[in-house]
C-alpha cells in the first residue's frame, strides 16, 4: 500500500520494490521513550511520487543524486517512514564488516582466513 498525504488515502501499489532518486538525506529524532538519530532519505520514485525511506545498517554512502531501491516496511518509531532502502543495490553499497544477518544489509560474505 501507498499513502497519498495530499488526498488522504491508500494506493494500491502492486510492485514488491521500487527505484528511485534520493532528493535528500537526513537524520530524525525517533519518538518516546527511545533516543538516537535515525537515518533517512526523501526519496523521488520513478513513477513520480516522493516518499521517506529509512536507511538501515550502521554507516552509508548515499547522498543527494544517489540512485536507490526501496521495499515496504515501516520504522514503528519514526513518524512518516513506511519504507526501507534496500543495502547493496544500484548506488547503496552494503554494511561493512557485517558477519550475522548479512543478506538484510547486503554484505558479501567475509574471505576466509588461514
Amino acid at each position: 500500500m501507498l499513502y497519498n498525504s495530499l488526498h488522504k488515502k491508500e494506493l494500491k501499489l502492486s510492485a514488491p520494490f521500487k527505484r528511485g532518486v534520493c532528493t535528500r538525506v537526513a537524520t530524525m529524532t525517533p519518538k518516546k521513550p527511545n533516543s538516537a538519530l535515525r537515518k533517512f532519505a526523501r526519496v523521488k520514485l520513478s513513477n513520480g511520487i516522493e516518499v521517506n525511506a529509512y536507511i538501515p545498517g550502521e554507516g552509508h554512502n548515499l547522498q543527494e543524486h544517489s540512485i536507490v531501491l526501496i521495499r515496504g516496511g515501516k520504522v514503528r518509531d519514526l513518524p512518516g517512514i513506511r519504507y526501507h532502502i534496500v543495502r547493496g543495490t544500484q548506488d547503496t553499497t552494503g554494511v561493512a564488516k557485517r558477519s550475522q544477518g548479512r543478506s538484510k544489509y547486503g554484505a558479501k560474505r567475509p574471505k576466509k582466513s588461514k
